[in-house]
């Protein structure tokens, strides 16, 4: 009888044994079961939370599982970046990157995690340009006028949204490329900086599009030049500084406001494989597409090691901008 339980027993645990293994093996190729949370590491209503916004409601459609929006604003992104090198479940959060993360990880010292090697880059997402803008009485009419300016006249001055921000390393990058003498303004946020640059009390911003284009079609401010390594669809007529600068030591002149999803390096492959279809399907959406030209953005490129390699070469970029001009927080 004795023989026959424990018989009875073995049977048992192995049918529950194989029970389980089947539940799991239908579990790991049925991602997502849950909710999934998208990070957005600053506040709300600027460009990276309307983005997100926009995205976790294009994304749950593909998904069929609620995208769920959080914002975690904190030191420059790095914050929220680094509670997702700890989230309990790697499969179900997610954050809209953006250079801060890249600038982050130069002007930050002591950061408790690597900004290339602990996450997985799942696409980027858009591009858009900062752009070279001036007030609308400026005799500064191109980015040669603004060159010779910078390299004669001491106190010559930008502005940005905040030390740090891509903004203030946008001017950095050109600053050290001129070797101009050309002197950081931070305000607290576009908000302030934007009137003080119409007033004519700074002389140069490289704001981000969405923030200046309405200055720009209204005539309170003139852009010079983008950015970015093309010219933008939304200011026609507009060169890109490495054009317009090509003989005044700016011809690599290159950088960009880029927003991208990137995950806990534990997500599964699964996981990402099936999350960048996903988003590949909403990037190609009559929805996504339309709402691009409201925040004046094009679509990105760059998936998976593609991305990884375009932040790895971001982080270079900053550190070595950083290190010269002594940017560092607390």
């Amino acid at each position: 009888m004795k023989k026959r339980t424990f018989v009875g027993a073995l049977f048992a645990m192995g049918a529950a044994a194989a029970l389980s293994f089947t539940s799991s093996a239908s579990a790991a190729g049925d991602w997502p079961q849950e909710n999934i949370t998208l990070v957005v590491p600053y506040a709300a209503g600027g460009t990276t939370d309307i983005l997100s916004r926009r995205v976790a409601d294009l994304l749950q459609g593909e998904l069929g599982k609620p995208v769920v929006v959080e914002n975690r604003p904190g030191a420059g992104s790095t914050v929220a970046t680094a509670q997702l090198t700890r989230a309990r479940d790697p499969n179900y959060r997610i954050l809209m990157a953006s250079p801060g993360h890249t600038i982050g990880a130069a002007i930050y010292p002591g950061l408790r995690y690597d900004p290339v090697n602990d996450f997985r880059f799942i696409r980027n997402v858009i591009n858009i340009p900062n752009v070279l803008v001036v007030p609308a009485n400026s005799p500064f009419n191109s980015v040669a006028d603004v060159v010779k300016a910078a390299r004669e006249k001491d106190g010559m001055a930008f502005s940005s949204s905040g030390v740090g921000s891509s903004i203030h390393m946008s001017g950095e990058l050109f600053k050290s490329m001129i070797h101009g003498k050309m002197v950081h303004v931070p305000f607290r946020g576009s908000g302030e900086a934007l009137p003080a640059l119409i007033s004519g009390d700074v002389d140069l911003s490289f704001e981000n599009l969405p923030s200046v284009l309405p200055s720009i079609k209204g005539g309170q401010l003139k852009a010079l030049a983008v950015t970015t390594a093309h010219p933008s669809p939304y200011l026609p007529g507009v060169p890109t500084i490495a054009d317009a600068g090509k003989d005044l030591g700016l011809a690599d002149y290159q950088t960009s406001a880029w927003f991208g999803l990137i995950a806990n390096k534990k997500m599964s492959d699964e996981a990402v494989t099936k999350l960048q279809a996903a988003l590949n399907k909403v990037m190609a959406s009559d929805a996504f597409k339309q709402f691009l030209p409201q925040i004046g953005a094009e679509p990105a490129t760059e998936q998976g090691e593609a991305f990884k390699e375009f932040v790895a070469k971001d982080v270079k970029k900053w550190a070595a901008v950083a290190e010269e001009a002594g940017i560092r927080r607390n």
